[in-house]
């Protein structure tokens, strides 16, 4: 499945999938064959979640495997940051997820031969996860060292209703002879460094990575509680640094007509049934396996399991197929509203729906916390949340799934008093948010790359202002938005200052923008852009509170001590805010001194040299203009009011030929902004790239979960870019863009209390009401009223400008700055550090 990736090189919009290995199903991700090579990839790609549960695609046999996984949103160790050079204000206490205990093993025997995948004789094999009904699920033939033909069926489903449930099925019929079958259902503790077979697992001993989990060299479990009786297994534990807890039960029903007998044992790092069943050659022997989860920050284990024993208890009486039908049926109403159907692409089809549903499985019942970077889908990033949720995640389900995205802005306020309290230990007033955090904290230990990237105050302010835009949502913003408002509008006033000469101008110093690959600048255009919106949401929302809601809007003043001169002093830093500009160049610098650096030549960089973080110091690379995430390009997108369309195109050529490709999250963006300049093919080409960027493995790291903002990216590449939709100050506009080979696109969004469907062809937009009351934008300038009995058809020329390529060398190469000098393209140098070891 996976590709040589060199990042740097465009995508060609083709289908880049093995389809003899995995055919093309527009409602499923289907495996005909198995394959030991890619391992760690594929346990992601079939991974199955809620949002607060998630379990990665292992067999239920345990070997063989890349990384067993599962995983409980916001369940996490901590431990001591060890710094080289300690310094005052960094990251003290770091947070990784725990992998919880593994409730999916399940250990078949034939004839006293166990299955293993890597070295079975399968006459048959299929896996599939299915989008529709949201179940992970095997079919294999297994035929035995003795010859006796296995028809082996499993299932495995969390479900979307029942936050705390995940149910598996496992099926066994012995077809050709007469067989003693023997199945090992476990709970076990795999964190604390063993397999099933006690062997510690090669994967915790990879290489250097950032974009792993950190790993620990002590034990984070300590057992508090085990049990195993009458079909029930149970474990108990509590984190040993966090102090958080944990418990895990399963509850086992067996049908079948063979006779069996079954052994219970349970110690402090596994519990296990097993049954031995007299087979008979044709009578199926099934075994539900129900699993329950459940964790605080401080409830004693022996609440946890009282809470785990009733939600087994109500599972159990509710029945297999009642269960599975409530799960459903939230993925039914999931579908309803966030289906995208691109017509006559069915590879891409199902590559959407991929991704879209793993945006479901990250957030549906998120309840309480936040979206993980990587979801529930692997120990990457250490289960952080990022600005991920915010600009990549959050735009999808506000306009979607609104109530999810409330929650997670909830998360974020509940936030808020540790950001006070890390705003004031680097000396600001007002909130600063962690750039990675599971409890709050900041637990980015390279600061330049972490903590100065202050825009994502003004990413969370941004997705506030949305979300109250689209839905209406005056409460939220009384009662939690406008406190984050205030906060964060109060960091950049104090962050920021004034300088003179001649006109006052508003300044921000030493902060790192998106862009990872240029850190600790002054004037970034990305943090001042988004920082001048901030300041001005913040003063329009106080001031509207003012005018409508004058009782709410007293209590907020008394409560932080707010002042309407505070107000009129954000007014200032936002009018008086400093948007580089380069007249020679006609372009936008990415901060105030970048175009003073030479350009990194990406061309001729050998493509094993890809992503630069892993293979240049970032000195080096901080010393180039070379990008890694869309920086000026991301700001264009999200305040695209506040750019003309010549300077977009300008930004957008100068910048492209110079960004990396090392970041999963710029392909998507890159293709909105070309889509809307007029470069349509290679808007086509990196909607690919974002698209297929876990399916095809083309980071080399989906290993380590599922990339959850480029999922959400992809929806946004197709209604933001394709369709055309912005959104700017609560007024929606569409200016669409369907690709020349594609014949419709068609999708749903919220607004208000309406959903719309949209569906976009070559001559024609198309609006009607599929539930709730009216909705009103503009299209290419038309005014557009739409009611569930008035459907509208806006009839369209064209589907915007097209524009001539434009080659991958930086066409400012050769040219010259203001101060005379040119700007020249190098490789650096890369040694072969064994010349220097002994």
């Amino acid at each position: 499945m996976s590709q040589k990736h060199s990042s740097h090189v465009r995508p060609d919009p083709v289908d880049p999938l093995d389809r003899h290995r995995f055919p093309v199903d527009e409602w499923r991700l289907v495996e005909k064959s198995y394959s030991g090579e890619d391992l760690g990839t594929t346990e992601t790609l079939f991974a199955v979640g809620n949002g607060y549960l998630g379990m990665r695609g292992s067999p239920e046999e345990g070997r063989d495997t890349h990384s067993h996984g599962t995983f409980v949103n916001g369940f996490h160790e901590t431990f001591r940051i060890k710094h080289a050079e300690q310094a005052y204000g960094l990251a003290e206490v770091g947070q990784t997820i725990v992998n919880a205990p593994d409730t999916a093993l399940m250990k078949v025997y034939v004839d006293d031969e166990p299955i293993l995948l890597s070295v079975a004789d399968l006459e048959s094999y299929e896996r599939s996860l299915d989008f529709a009904d949201g179940q992970l699920r095997r079919e294999l033939m297994w035929r035995t060292p003795s010859g006796k033909r296995v028809q082996m069926t499993s299932t495995r489903t969390v479900s979307l209703a029942e936050r705390h449930l995940a149910v598996m099925t496992m099926d066994i019929t012995v077809l050709d002879a007469d067989a003693p079958v023997v199945v090992s259902t476990q709970i076990l503790n795999r964190q604390d460094g063993q397999d099933e077979y006690h062997v510690r697992s090669a994967a915790m001993g990879e290489g250097f990575d950032p974009r792993k989990g950190s790993q620990f060299d002590r034990r984070v479990l300590e057992p508090q509680y085990h049990y195993a009786e009458k079909g029930r297994l149970m474990l108990g534990y509590r984190c040993a640094e966090s102090r958080m807890t944990i418990a895990v039960g399963a509850h086992h029903v067996v049908d079948t007509t063979n006779d069996y007998t079954e052994r219970y044992f349970a110690d402090q790092d596994a519990a296990k049934i097993v049954y031995r069943i007299d087979a008979r050659a044709g009578r199926t022997i099934r075994i539900v396996k129900y699993a329950a989860y459940h964790t605080s920050r401080g409830v004693p284990v022996r609440e946890l399991t009282d809470r785990v024993r009733r939600t087994l208890d109500r599972a159990v009486g509710h029945g297999l197929m009642n269960v599975l039908n409530d799960h459903r049926s939230a993925l039914r109403r999931y579908w309803e509203d966030s289906d995208v159907v691109v017509e006559g692409q069915p590879e891409l089809q199902q590559a959407i729906r991929w991704n879209l549903y793993q945006l479901a499985q990250a957030s549906w019942r998120a309840e309480g916390q936040g979206i993980a970077a990587k979801g529930v889908t692997a120990q990457g990033y250490g289960g952080h949340y990022f600005w991920d949720t915010e600009i990549y995640v959050l735009p999808f389900l506000t306009y979607t799934n609104p109530r999810l995205a409330r929650n997670a802005l909830r998360f974020r306020h509940l936030m808020l008093d540790a950001a006070r309290k890390r705003a004031a230990q680097v000396a600001q007033r007002g909130a600063l948010f962690p750039w990675r955090t599971i409890n709050g904290e900041e637990a980015s230990a390279y600061y330049a790359a972490g903590t100065a990237q202050y825009h994502i105050d003004a990413d969370v302010a941004y997705a506030v202002s949305r979300y109250v835009n689209a839905t209406g949502d005056v409460a939220f913003l009384l009662n939690q938005g406008a406190e984050i408002l205030v906060e964060t509008a109060r960091m950049w006033a104090d962050l920021g200052f004034w300088r003179s000469n001649g006109d006052r101008s508003f300044h921000i110093d030493s902060v790192t923008g998106p862009d990872e690959y240029t850190t600790v600048v002054n004037d970034n255009l990305f943090t001042n852009v988004m920082a001048r919106f901030n300041l001005r949401r913040a003063a329009e929302s106080i001031r509207a509170m003012q005018e409508f809601w004058p009782e709410d809007f007293q209590r907020l003043c008394a409560r932080l001590r707010l002042s309407l001169d505070e107000v009129e002093e954000w007014e200032a830093c936002a009018e008086g805010m400093i948007i580089p500009f380069d007249e020679a160049m006609g372009i936008h610098p990415q901060d105030l001194h970048f175009l003073e650096r030479e350009v990194w030549d990406l061309e001729h960089t050998p493509s094993g040299n890809f992503p630069l973080l892993l293979h240049y110091h970032p000195l080096v690379i901080y010393r180039f203009q070379v990008i890694k995430q869309a920086d000026v390009v991301l700001a264009m997108f999200l305040q695209g009011d506040q750019f003309t369309l010549e300077q977009k195109r300008a930004n957008f050529e100068y910048y492209d030929p110079i960004t990396t490709g090392d970041s999963t999250l710029s392909a998507v963006v890159q293709s909105i902004i070309a889509a809307e300049v007029g470069h349509r093919e290679l808007a086509l080409r990196y909607f690919y790239a974002g698209t297929f960027v876990d399916l095809a493995d083309r980071h080399r790291n989906t290993s380590d979960g599922v990339h959850v903002a480029s999922a959400g990216g992809v929806w946004s590449a197709l209604v933001f870019g394709f369709g055309g939709l912005r959104d700017s100050d609560g007024e929606l506009t569409f200016d669409p863009r369907l690709p020349d080979s594609w014949t419709r696109l068609t999708f749903r969004f919220r607004l208000g209390g309406a959903r719309v469907r949209a569906e976009l062809t070559r001559d024609a937009y198309r609006f009607s009401i599929e539930e709730g009351g009216n909705a009103s934008f503009t299209v290419r300038g038309r005014h557009v009223d739409v009611t569930a009995d008035s459907p509208v058809t806006v009839p369209l020329e064209d589907q915007g400008p097209v524009l001539p390529s434009f080659p991958l060398h930086p066409r400012m190469v050769g040219g010259q700055r203001e101060d005379g000098t040119r700007i020249s393209a190098s490789v650096p140098r890369s040694f072969d550090l064994e010349q220097f070891q002994d």
